[in-house]
């Protein structure tokens, strides 16, 4: 039993939700998105709630029961109030930059990264050293901020790198400290 699937979805006020062939489109304030529906599962929009059904008790039905729901609620809190990732930048040197919609990056290399945001994310700086990623496709938010991640992860001996902003690093002591007194 999908627990998951079989909770209702709320639809609020301003967003538009049809279902037309295999796909669930979903319309608001900041912007429209597609989910396509996955064989054997289907949605039911009654009034301001949606729900999804599933067509079969085959076992891969049942797994995507699940993940198609929280697709569409994703889709339905993206265009409605839209996501956003915050990310620092600590260490000497480190800095971010905007040339064009492209986030160029020094991040202690010899060299700058440039990283290019995926289609529908919006990149800005409130300073040199904090990156806001901002879009109303949850996966594309999140993808886009791990890549400007992936550039140099935060370490565990100074703590230096870039880091999401509620993220904590744990700091491990370095050999000196452990040493024989």
């Amino acid at each position: 039993m999908s627990r998951i699937g079989n909770k209702v979805i709320e639809i609020p006020a301003g967003v538009t939700v049809t279902v037309e062939d295999r796909n669930v489109k979903i319309s608001g304030l900041k912007g429209n998105l597609v989910v396509p529906l996955n064989k054997g599962i289907s949605v039911e929009i009654e009034g301001a709630t949606l729900t999804c059904k599933r067509d079969s008790e085959v076992k891969q039905v049942k797994q995507n029961h699940g993940t198609v729901r929280a697709n569409i609620h994703n889709a339905i809190v993206g265009v409605s109030s839209g996501y956003k990732k915050e990310l620092e930048m600590r260490g000497i040197g480190y800095k971010a930059q905007l040339q064009g919609n492209n986030v160029v990056l020094w991040a202690g290399y010899s060299h700058t990264v440039t990283i290019i945001p995926n289609e529908g994310v919006k990149v800005t700086l409130p300073s040199p050293t904090e990156i806001v990623v901002e879009g109303i496709d949850k996966q594309a938010v999140g993808q886009t901020a791990a890549r400007i991640r992936e550039v140099r992860r935060p370490e565990p001996y100074l703590g230096k790198g870039i880091r999401y902003k509620d993220e904590y690093v744990a700091l491990k002591e370095g050999k000196r400290a452990g040493g024989k007194k």
